[in-house]
């Protein structure tokens, strides 16, 4: 994602210009993504309030643990566990198109342009896991949570980005956004992989007949919700029955979808459902999840708790420490040995400021918590309060690094919209077209006549002041 602009074939720049396409597509990516964040907190701070307030803690309960669905399918579910393997495959449908984009129609379709930030990425993940596998070993704790801590939640960190009212440059946004789409990615497989224990082939074969239906259907251009919808809902029932995690079912609807654009199409079939699905997945699926499963305790003794045993502080040290190291050192690693430049506008300390962003892993991170601590709800809780404390002290962290630099970024955001032109174009963007600078040639041209008429009438209109003080001091007493 972080290409440097198709013009520029001398030198690959790290964290270099976007396309102008991708820089757009980005922009209104981030955008929902950032609404959603921002609902995303207040749901959470709902659900901690809820589950943390006395008189109202017990409801909470109560709520989340209510049963409802058709038990005859397999299907009788908690609020909790239908947010949790419901609204999430919306999430994950979302993920599954948006990778699907970046593979085949986004910066990273190029091998050299991806390497860098898949990298960086990669090692991000990495990093946490093992700093967690270094606490658990050093504590004797259980290894059963190594993967809670690499996910990284872009809309949580664009909500806080919101909050503390910086906005950053583009490549940093797009170099942000990869690594959540690579987190996405093998978060998908690690939940696949390393937490499907018992497989109904009867269900799991009916799930990939439907998705072969799905892939079918789609290539005839048959359209309509009314096929869809209660196809994908089969599919979701079968891919949940057979043990498989339900969420898998959107991950795998999501990448069939088409992401490239034929003649004549404004947007692809995926881009165009992305752009519909992703404000549900924003603004409902995500938050009602966040609602359901951030009501954790924080007590005094469950703070302390955190702190001391070895599962949660590894964690907490995995989001902050093993995230903002993976990340930053990743980066230079694949810098250092492609001998890629880094962006001469930006410096080292703004990849150390977005990896330490990154360490805010709000919503994957919870959900392999609930999976990988299944049969222990008190850790399960312990690992859930871990979450938010270790994703609220990266946050912290990053809004420190990210403040000394805003002003810096303030002026680079500006230099990426200005278009003086009016051609709805950025004029970064048309630096190398001689129309564009014929234009700017008339404009100025046009506002220096302005500024010389103004300049002539303002002389003419001082020199009528003064003839009048002339006469009136002439005019005798």
């Amino acid at each position: 994602m972080a290409a440097p602009s198709p013009t520029d074939h001398k030198s690959r720049k790290l964290l270099g210009r976007l396309s102008l396409p991708e820089s757009r597509y980005i922009a209104d990516a981030l955008r929902a993504e950032t609404v959603g964040g921002v609902l995303l907190l207040v749901a959470a701070i709902a659900a901690l309030l809820w589950a943390n307030i006395p008189a109202i803690s017990d409801s909470y309960a109560s709520v989340r643990s209510f049963h409802i669905g058709p038990a005859s399918l397999g299907l009788d579910l908690s609020l909790q566990h239908w947010a949790a393997d419901g609204l999430l495959a919306i999430f994950f449908f979302v993920a599954g198109i948006e990778l699907k984009r970046e593979l085949v129609a986004g910066d990273l379709r190029d091998p050299k342009a991806a390497a860098l930030p898949v990298i960086a990425a990669l090692c991000g993940m990495a990093a946490p896991a093992l700093v967690y596998a270094l606490v658990n070993v050093a504590g004797n704790g259980s290894m059963a949570g190594w993967a809670v801590p690499t996910a990284t939640d872009i809309a949580f960190a664009l909500a806080v980005l919101a909050v503390i009212g910086t906005s950053l440059p583009s490549a940093l946004r797009a170099f942000l956004l990869t690594l959540a789409v690579v987190d996405d990615l093998f978060a998908i497989l690690i939940i696949a992989v390393f937490f499907t224990s018992e497989i109904d082939f009867l269900a799991l074969g009916g799930a990939l007949v439907g998705l072969v239906l799905f892939w079918f259907l789609l290539r005839r251009g048959v359209r309509g919700w009314y096929v869809y919808i209660p196809l994908a809902l089969v599919i979701w029932g079968l891919m949940y029955n057979s043990g498989v995690h339900a969420t898998i079912a959107g991950v795998a609807m999501g990448l069939m979808l088409r992401c490239t654009r034929r003649e004549g199409e404004r947007t692809s079939p995926g881009e165009h459902i992305e752009h519909l699905v992703r404000p549900v997945s924003a603004g409902l699926a995500v938050p009602l999840f966040a609602l359901f499963s951030a009501g954790v305790s924080l007590s005094d003794e469950a703070i302390a708790q955190v702190f001391t045993r070895p599962e949660t502080l590894g964690v907490v040290l995995g989001l902050v420490v093993g995230k903002a190291v993976g990340i930053f050192g990743g980066t230079w690693l694949a810098a250092r040995f492609t001998k890629a430049e880094l962006n001469e506008d930006l410096a080292w300390p703004d990849v150390l400021a977005v990896a330490s962003l990154a360490g805010i892993g709000f919503t994957v991170s919870l959900l392999i918590g609930e999976l990988a601590f299944a049969g222990d709800a008190t850790l399960t809780d312990e690992i859930k309060a871990a979450v938010l404390i270790g994703s609220l002290i990266a946050a912290v962290i990053a809004c420190v690094l990210l403040k000394l630099r805003n002003r810096r970024y303030r002026e680079l955001t500006e230099a990426e919209e200005r278009d003086e032109d009016h051609d709805g174009i950025p004029d970064i963007y048309e630096e190398d077209k001689p129309d564009y600078h014929l234009r700017m040639a008339k404009i100025y041209e046009d506002r220096a006549a302005e500024h010389r008429r103004k300049a002539e009438k303002a002389a003419a209109a001082a020199l009528q002041t003064a003839a009048g003080s002339t006469t009136e001091a002439d005019r005798p007493a």
